[in-house]
């Protein structure tokens, strides 16, 4: 039987200072920024690799993924910087620091309201320099919990302010002590962050996860193999030990269940090829999981990978399809900072 195919778009009610645009849908899936070691000066002139693409470490293949001339190459792009960030040490101080969001581009200085992270949300806003924008909010130095609370607020700030910019979104809990530090971080990485930017304009993110009934599936093989049915009919007739019939018999089982995801994921990486930029294959959760992807896609075609999308649901209509976005592009951007270890004195 047919399973319905979900398409999850909610509604963000947060509202910036320009024309609300698109409904934007919510989830992030970054992580809290991992700390040096070794301490760096607070100070220190920034350092920054230029952004090649391609030359980032890919992830080990999932298991079910297309085989790579099924696949868009990969398109992903990397800052790395000696940057004054920080995650600060627990302390029971006042002192206040800033907390960043995302980068954008904007030579004016922009206020999104009062929808940043915390108990009592503060005011989003620009930290420029030059045409670059930091988009932040004030916050306690300390280390940021990644309640879902806080997770939510901040991929909330990133939806927001995607309706009218591109967005390079940093890690979840990145923190500045000072309005300085930021734009000391800018000014460092400023041509990395203008290239990735210029990479980057008009292009959103869609998350594509693919289940199937694993059970079911394995009773089509059956049907279709006929020494798989005569192998399993054997065990159940068999008098005594059948171990090695049984590990036989589950060896071809998952050969046979390997063949054909790769088959389905194959066929929807195909389909989406023409409407998408770039795409990325993330491993699979769970053995009902064939395929967990994001796709880049220019704003212009978004009817066009929607409707392709709904075309290779209806037509393998034995799999559950589950489509989320549009989202900034978090698997398709990667600013890595090194990050100093600061006490809140």
């Amino acid at each position: 039987m047919a399973r319905q195919l979900e398409k999850k778009r909610p509604k963000s009610r947060a509202k910036t200072t320009r024309a609300a645009a698109k409904e934007t849908t919510k989830k992030v899936t970054q992580k809290a920024p991992k700390v040096a070691k070794k301490k760096s000066p607070s100070r220190s002139q920034a350092k920054v690799v230029p952004l090649v693409p391609g030359k980032e470490k890919t992830p080990a293949k999932a298991p079910h993924a297309a085989p790579e001339s099924e696949v868009h190459e990969e398109l992903r792009a990397a800052a790395v910087a000696d940057a004054p960030a920080r995650t600060a040490q627990a302390d029971s101080s006042p002192s206040r620091g800033k907390y960043v969001y995302c980068i954008i581009r904007s030579d004016e200085e922009l206020s999104f309201g009062k929808i940043g992270i915390g108990p009592v949300p503060s005011e989003v806003h620009t930290i420029l320099y030059k045409d670059l924008g930091a988009v932040v909010s004030d916050t306690p130095i300390g280390i940021l919990d990644p309640t879902r609370e806080n997770v939510l607020a901040h991929q909330r700030v990133n939806e927001t302010v995607m309706r009218d910019h591109t967005v390079l979104p940093m890690s979840f809990g990145t923190v500045f002590k000072t309005r300085e530090d930021i734009i000391e971080l800018l000014k460092s990485a400023y041509q990395p962050f203008g290239d990735v930017l210029s990479k980057m304009e008009d292009k959103v993110e869609f998350g594509l996860k693919v289940l199937w009934d694993r059970d079911q599936v394995i009773k089509e093989i059956e049907g279709e193999d006929e020494g798989l049915r005569r192998l399993k009919g054997e065990i159940a007739n068999q008098k005594g030990s059948t171990y090695f019939a049984r590990m036989q018999y589950g060896r071809m089982v998952d050969a046979a269940l390997q063949a054909r995801s790769e088959r389905y994921v194959a066929e929807i990486f195909q389909a989406l090829r023409d409407v998408s930029v770039a795409s990325r294959t993330n491993k699979p959760i769970g053995d009902k999981m064939i395929l967990n992807a994001a796709f880049l896609v220019a704003r212009q075609k978004e009817q066009a990978f929607d409707a392709k999308v709904k075309e290779i649901g209806a037509r393998l209509d034995k799999l559950t399809f589950k489509y989320t976005g549009p989202w900034p592009a978090y698997n398709f951007v990667n600013i890595r900072l090194k990050l100093e270890r600061a006490n809140a004195k």
